[in-house]
């Protein structure tokens, strides 16, 4: 291995940009190749669900490409390159026959879209939003349309309903469960957003499953379990997430339901890191962006040697809903304790304590969102 051998960070997402730039504070010139198989545009990908309601197209999402992020950090950035293995006892990347030495190297290569198999000849027609170049790709196709379906009702695919609706399009939500985003929001919260996106006008058929899709003369029919059937022009697939782990599995570093790594964000290989969706961090999967600049800045130190574990603190999950502002702190999976709910219009206050009383999580909407700092101080942080 090279003495020159660069850090090499995979990824050019919100998690790989955000770490280099903290690099770029405490080191200035030691040699950083980033590597991603998209174009390197530099964007903030919560930014996604608001374009609609924005009126923003993905250049004007973007706020710069990889040419001037190279320039800024004072960086290689190689674009529309994929990593095809790792070796990590020889601190190698193959991109092909391609062998890229690293002196550290770091998994940020984020997660991908769970894609449904679902029979029908409108799959042409189904997009799913995950980072810059599906938006691009989704405004294009969507073109003079003006009905979207979405299918899936978690944080995503509300998050798309509102700007969508903002933007003038009709809009149909699909989903399996029997309320909105069941995974993140108790009862009467996720009620409180179902109602405030149905007055916008989003349409909900919830219970229920799509059975066919099929091509028709302008868009698509979506055929329902239940009978029902809506026409759209596009149909957004936001039915999840799931962490990139396939490489990382294959080149035997530890992976669950992420690339395992501990508090200092190391992988079980020597000098290879993971951050980002495709981590999991001693024990906890968090697609947020509070917990990746949290990553960002200890890892950044790690790699300049100072050996930093990742703390968290509390870190309250902001639903872009405008028509219901909504946070929301989830609890810990293995914390008893129970929901107390008060509820005023689409105004609801959810608390979660445990047994001794102390505030554990909690979910606000309407009025009561600008409570979600007062309640974070309270909650205690995330061990």
């Amino acid at each position: 291995m090279s003495a020159q051998a660069p850090i090499v960070v995979v990824g050019t997402g919100l998690a790989g940009y955000s770490l280099v730039k903290e690099l770029r504070k405490l080191d200035k010139d030691t040699p950083i190749l980033m590597i991603t198989a998209d174009d390197g545009h530099n964007y903030s990908k919560p930014m996604l669900s608001t374009g609609f309601t924005k009126d923003k197209s993905a250049d004007e999402l973007s706020m710069a490409d990889a040419g001037a992020m190279a320039e800024q950090l004072n960086v290689d950035i190689r674009t529309f390159t994929t990593v095809t293995a790792i070796k990590p006892d020889q601190h190698l990347l193959e991109i092909g026959d391609e062998q890229l030495s690293y002196s550290k190297l770091v998994l940020a290569w984020g997660a991908d879209v769970i894609r449904l198999s679902i029979p029908g000849d409108g799959q042409s027609h189904v997009h799913s939003i995950n980072d810059l170049m599906d938006y691009r790709a989704f405004r294009k196709a969507l073109g003079d349309g003006k009905r979207v379906a979405i299918m899936g009702a978690g944080l995503i695919g509300c998050e798309f309903a509102n700007d969508l609706r903002n933007g003038g399009y009709e809009v149909d939500v699909i989903a399996p469960s029997d309320a909105v985003m069941p995974g993140l929001l108790p009862p009467q919260a996720a009620t409180a957003v179902r109602d405030g996106l149905a007055a916008e006008g989003v349409r909900f058929h919830l219970e229920t499953v799509v059975e066919n899709i099929a091509q028709q003369e302008q868009g698509v029919r979506l055929s329902l379990a239940n009978g029902q059937q809506v026409e759209a022009d596009l149909v957004v697939s936001a039915v999840g997430l799931r962490p990139r782990t396939e490489l990382a599995k294959a080149a035997g570093l530890g992976c669950q339901r992420g690339i395992v790594v501990n508090r200092l964000l190391q992988t079980s290989a020597p000098d290879v890191y993971a951050m980002g969706d495709c981590a999991e961090v001693d024990g906890h999967v968090l697609l947020y962006v509070l917990p990746l600049m949290a990553c960002a800045r200890a890892l950044a130190k790690t790699l300049t040697g100072e050996p930093t574990p990742v703390s968290y603190g509390t870190m309250p999950v902001m639903v872009k809903t405008p028509c219901c502002p909504t946070a929301v702190c989830p609890p810990p999976a293995n914390v008893e304790g129970e929901w107390t709910e008060e509820r005023e219009g689409n105004n609801v206050r959810a608390l979660f304590k445990d047994a001794s009383g102390q505030l554990q999580g909690f979910a606000v909407t309407g009025d009561y969102a600008v409570e979600k700092q007062a309640l974070a101080k309270q909650v205690p942080p995330l061990h």
